[in-house]
């Protein structure tokens, strides 16, 4: 299989309920639990790719470009965004979706990077 096949399998997809427990005080999305699921789905990602024990090492650009309201549907989307020897970045995308209408928007996006380890915790090849 080469990496585009790889990169395209690893596509990680998951939907979650913004309940009234995970809001602030605004009603809307704590960041920290978007954080939260964004690292969960990047981690996924990157272990669907390399198939090998994988960390999280760096965030970067987590760009929140509209609240998330209690009582929507999210869909956090994880895509391999760069491959390297040791590490790979993962792009992880923010859906909101309204339970009740058609509307969907992108909310937050932000980029990951994860190393892979070996049993002894070393840095190894991600491929």
């Amino acid at each position: 299989m080469d990496i585009q096949d790889r990169i395209d399998n690893s596509i990680t997809s998951i939907f979650k309920t913004v309940f009234p427990s995970t809001t602030n005080h605004y009603n809307t999305l704590f960041g920290g639990t978007a954080m939260h699921m964004m690292d969960e789905v990047a981690f996924i990602t990157a272990t669907r790719f390399t198939r090998k024990i994988c960390v999280t090492v760096a965030t970067d650009n987590i760009n929140f470009e509209h609240p998330i309201p209690s009582g929507t549907i999210v869909e956090l989307i994880g895509k391999v965004s760069r491959v390297g020897n040791k590490s790979l970045d993962i792009t992880v995308d923010v859906f909101v979706e309204d339970m009740y209408s058609e509307n969907k928007f992108k909310a937050v996006t932000g980029q990951f990077v994860f190393v892979a380890l070996d049993k002894n915790k070393k840095p190894v090849s991600v491929l």
